[in-house]
């Protein structure tokens, strides 16, 4: 382990540049948003009873079956859409929840929604066979092929469960994450290939106006959320801005640092410790975009990434030329100073985790003294960035420690090996004393991160002082 102690400045030096500063985001989005989405579910509940569903539930086995399943069929289709609205990155969800926190929700909602549609599935066959005093493979195959959209449902269904199935967690870790960002575009398929079912066939949409106003706005929302933020507003700032590389560093061993340049950035609502999308088109794969957190304050005219090579896209960073022009999706994160509670910073990195954290060092304001980096890396030479981060500490006082060496293998540990002689909370106590005094941001390997996560909110850190934002998908 390794303790580089700052050197103390005698005044704060100029750092970053004269930004304009994005508003702070009011609370109560979160709330709104989350109303919102128990509001639809609630409404859609409320047009079933509307159409007589509860009174089917009393009249007989194939009445009861078949309600059920309409309404397992509905909320589906509604937290369905709901799903898609999560990840349409709509700034005022984006902002109030994080995109770690959305990706979880989303996962969530998606399975849920997965799960009644299935239920829906069986319901609704077993009540039609009932009615029709039929054989339940012959019932299939009879609303498969004779009732209206009922192919284009099932091929809706195919896509449905080609996405969750590649959204449990074994098939994430087997999967690049190109491959699994490409096929979870298939949602929106589904999303699309179900609509014919529900005009033609769907109780709600053939006997309610009422229901069919509901259901063709929240179509319509959601429609509205995914072409203005996911397609017109990134190509909007694509071409406002007109990124183009600058230069390539090689930063260490599989760690390359692009410089971005482009036109008015200063107008753009970014702030160290976010991120982007980024597609650099430069040829064949142009389309699949990629998140990079900056590794530097942004500038007026410039933002700077870095990336560890580990998959198609971040290794072609090595291999991209000057000139080459730039498409963007973001900024997007709440990594940000925006959330800071008290006047002293404490930063854990781990890895490639040191990228948003060495840009909001930059930016954040701290007196000299009042910043902690503790960085944990296998080897010195995989330390990023050490001479900025050297430099950064000597003009604002930051207290650096390097923990180095590999995995500690007897106990789950933010520590590396060499330091197995200490407890996880005696390191923090070490390294930053009084931490409760501090604010604390964590970036790193998500087992690395719940390590430090749980050690220092059991050292007594109040929980609104912990900044975290995952970037696994």
């Amino acid at each position: 382990m390794t303790n580089h102690g700052a050197v103390r400045a005698p005044g704060r030096s100029r750092i970053g540049h004269a930004r304009r500063r994005p508003r702070r985001t009011p609370v109560w989005w979160r709330d709104v948003a989350g109303v919102l989405c128990w509001v639809s579910v609630l409404v859609v509940i409320a047009l079933w009873v509307s159409g007589r569903g509860l009174q089917s539930l009393a009249s007989g086995p194939a009445d009861l079956f078949t309600s059920l399943g309409r309404l397992s069929g509905l909320v589906a289709a509604d937290l369905l859409l709901v799903q898609v609205f999560l990840m349409a990155r709509v700034p005022m969800i984006e902002r109030s929840y994080g995109q770690d926190e959305l990706a979880r929700r989303h996962r969530l909602v998606g399975f849920w929604s997965f799960n009644l549609l299935l239920v829906h599935i069986a319901l609704i066959l077993v009540g039609y066979t009932l009615r029709d005093h039929n054989n339940l493979l012959r019932e299939t195959w009879t609303v498969v092929t004779t009732y209206g959209g009922m192919l284009l449902a099932v091929a809706a269904s195919a896509a449905l469960t080609l996405v969750v199935v590649t959204s449990v967690r074994a098939a994430r870790k087997a999967l690049r994450y190109e491959s699994w960002h490409l096929l979870h575009l298939y949602a929106y398929i589904g999303v699309g290939l179900s609509i014919p079912h529900e005009i033609w066939t769907g109780a709600g949409f053939t006997t309610s106006a009422v229901a069919r106003a509901y259901w063709w706005s929240a179509y319509g929302v959601a429609l509205a959320a995914i072409v203005l933020y996911r397609l017109a507003l990134p190509l909007w700032r694509t071409l406002r801005h007109g990124l183009t590389v600058r230069e390539v560093v090689r930063e260490g061993p599989g760690v390359v640092t692009v410089l971005l340049g482009g036109r008015g950035l200063h107008r753009m609502p970014v702030r160290a410790g976010q991120y982007f999308v980024f597609r650099f088109l430069d040829g064949p794969g142009w389309s699949r975009g990629n998140p990079y957190s900056l590794s530097a304050s942004p500038a007026p005219d410039r933002l700077r990434v870095t990336a560890k090579a580990a998959g198609d896209g971040s290794s072609r960073l090595a291999r991209l030329r000057p000139g080459t022009r730039v498409a963007i999706e973001g900024p997007y994160g709440r990594l940000t100073a925006e959330r800071r509670v008290t006047d002293r910073v404490a930063m854990f990195a781990c890895g490639i985790g040191i990228t948003p954290l060495r840009a909001l060092l930059e930016e954040l304001e701290y007196r000299p003294g009042n910043a902690i980096l503790v960085y944990r890396a296998h080897r010195a030479e995989d330390l990023v960035f050490r001479e900025e981060l050297e430099q950064l500490a000597g003009r604002r006082g930051i207290t650096l420690h390097y923990l180095l060496g590999g995995r500690m293998r007897t106990r789950d540990s933010w520590l590396p090996e060499s330091a197995w002689s200490w407890s996880d909370e005696d390191a923090i106590r070490q390294l930053v004393p009084r931490i409760e005094q501090y604010d604390v941001y964590v970036c790193g390997p998500d087992q690395w991160m719940d390590a430090v996560c749980r050690s220092v909110l059991d050292l007594g850190l109040p929980a609104d002082q912990l900044h975290q934002e995952r970037f696994s998908w």
